[in-house]
């Protein structure tokens, strides 16, 4: 079998838009894992968590949130992409649509942003995922 080889992209800056949350868990550790994946190759990756996906930011819920029957837990995907250097991202205008209260967030989110936030990640940025 052939090396396996990564091309050197340079520095890029990547978005990836969290749409997705419990009532979708096998979208929910991806995310998470790719994030991490490429802030370990250098790229600079908010993952900015709207819709449903402000849910993930609830203590108790990525904490017993598996994305596959007998999988690790959701934060623990989220810890890890962190680790690499991930910033998380909560959506304000969402949090009230969800009853979700500032005293509620998990220690991991780095910022609560407006969504003109997003805007100006999505405009300042080479790449942009959605899930």
């Amino acid at each position: 079998m052939a090396d396996q080889r990564f091309l050197d992209h340079g520095e890029q800056k990547v978005v990836i838009v969290m749409t997705s949350g419990p009532s979708t868990p096998h979208r929910c550790a991806t995310p998470f894992y790719i994030g991490a994946l490429l802030a370990s190759m250098d790229a600079e990756v908010s993952i900015f968590l709207t819709m449903e996906g402000v849910l993930l930011a609830q203590k108790g819920v990525a904490e017993n949130l598996t994305a596959m029957k007998g999988g690790k837990k959701i934060i623990e995907f989220m810890r890890e992409a962190k680790a690499a250097g991930v910033r998380l991202h909560l959506c304000k205008p969402a949090m009230p649509g969800y009853e979700l209260e500032v005293e509620e967030v998990i220690d991991e989110i780095d910022e609560i942003s407006p969504a003109g936030a997003l805007a100006d990640l999505i405009l300042g940025c080479d790449k942009t995922m959605f899930f």
